[in-house]
This record gives structure tokens, sequence and C-alpha cells, in this order.
């Protein structure tokens, strides 16, 4: 266990809790691929990562810490000093991990999501991020726009007191897998990304009413028809909707539209 105490500026409060990392750990370990691990800090997922066996490259942007690195994983381990957020993502298949600071995770996942060669990820990021990522409890704007290709999954609870130091609030174990078979074509990403910002920022009461004023030429007699089939209740909003749910009223908008 380390107490090496993190920058506040850069947002670092380490993962000093074994089960935790122990966890983490074994999400990987279900992965196959090379490893890059964002924001690798003082080495407490990156030893453990690295008996995996598997090509490992560390990203760490605060220079006290790359030095530590070097010494604590030799050459075995690729150490980058760099922002994650300029870093280059290797271009061939391979697995995404880290705890990210939690001040930057909406920038960081946004920039993970962008990335076009990585096959799994496993994060951890604050609770609340969590959990709407998955679509626990209403997803956010962000999930609905990357659901059709990513799979996010909450996988556990971690609490402030697996850092140090410990944050103002508790952490979140998330997994994103790249679909195999996307439940959009990625041709129409752009579109459909554009289709689940107007529904998801719409007016309205009740789906119908949303999707019937954000989206023309769906009417909302068609949309209540959609409801009705797929089961969602009428004073449901676009935050409950499913994966499958949206990419399946994208469709419906896209042969409305034709």
């Amino acid at each position: 266990m380390t107490t090496h105490p993190g920058r506040h500026e850069l947002g670092q409060n380490f993962l000093v809790d074994p089960d935790v990392i122990d966890a983490f750990v074994d999400l990987v370990a279900a992965t196959t691929g090379p490893i890059v691990e964002i924001g690798a800090g003082d080495g407490a997922l990156t030893r453990p990562l690295q008996r995996l066996g598997r090509r490992l490259t560390a990203v760490e942007i605060d220079h006290r810490l790359v030095a530590r690195l070097h010494r604590l994983t030799g050459p075995a381990v690729e150490v980058v000093h760099g922002d994650f957020l300029r870093h280059a993502p290797p271009a061939d298949p391979h697995v995404l991990v880290g705890n990210l600071p939690f001040h930057q995770t909406t920038a960081m996942l946004r920039h993970v999501l962008h990335a076009p060669a990585w096959t799994d990820a496993v994060l951890l990021v604050q609770w609340e991020v969590a959990r709407r990522r998955a679509g626990v409890g209403g997803a956010t704007l962000m999930t609905a726009q990357w659901w059709p290709w990513f799979d996010f999954r909450l996988v556990r609870r971690v609490p402030a007191t697996a850092f140090r130091p410990r944050p103002g609030v508790d952490g979140g174990l998330l997994t994103a897998n790249r679909r195999a078979r996307p439940l959009v074509h990625h041709v129409d990403r752009g579109r459909y990304q554009s289709f689940a910002r107007r529904v998801f920022t719409g007016r309205g009461r009740g789906l119908p009413e949303i999707v019937a004023a954000a989206a023309r030429p769906l009417t909302r007699a068609r949309v209540e028809q959609w409801s009705r089939r797929n089961g969602v209740p009428a004073t449901a909003l676009p935050r409950d909707l499913t994966a499958r749910q949206w990419a399946d009223l994208f469709h419906l908008w896209s042969d409305a539209r034709r």
C-alpha cells in the first residue's frame, strides 16, 4: 500500500485499497491485447497489471512519478511522460485502463470515445459519472450518443476511503466494450448523434411530444405507436431509453425521412 501524496492541481487521488486493485486487475485479465494505462500515477495498478505478462504502456503527466515508474517497473513497461488528452493512441487493437482524475473525467471519457482502435476499457471514475454513463438511474447525453457503438457497464462502487488523498466523492468502476456489431452503422454516426442531441435536449411532456417536436417528420402518433410496441411508457423521457431503443428510434426517424 502506498501513501505517496498526490498533487492537487493534477487531481491525483491514488488507489490504495488492495481489494479494489484486485477487482480492477481481474477485469483487465478478462480482456486480450496490449494495455495502455491512463495516468499511471505511483504504479498501484501498473505493477499488478505488469504481472499479466502483456505489453503495457503507462502514460503519466507528472514527471516526478514518471521517474518513480521507471524504477518500479523496469524496461518491461513503456513509461510515457505526457498528457493522455494529447497522447496519440496506438493504431492497433488495445485495452485502455485507468484511475481517471475526477476533475477531468468528462474530458477524458470524450477523448477515449473518439479514439478508434481500443476494444475494451476498464476505468475508475466518479460514482455518479459511472452510474449515468452505464444508464443506471437515467443516461446522459454522452451515453445516448455513443451507446450504439459501446456497451457501458457499472461494476461496483469504490468508497472514497480507497484513495489517498481521500476525494470528496466515491468512485465507480466502469467498463466499456466496443460492440462487435454496432446498433447503428458507422457511416451514420454524425446523423445519429445529431438526432440524439436534438431529442435529448428537446422540450415536452413525455417522449412522443418531445420526439415529434425535435425530430420531424416523425409524428406524435407514430412515436406513440412505437412506444407501445417497445413497452416505453408515454411519460418516459429520453434519458429513460435503452441503447437498443435509441437505435430503433433513430432508424424509425430515418425511415420517416425517406
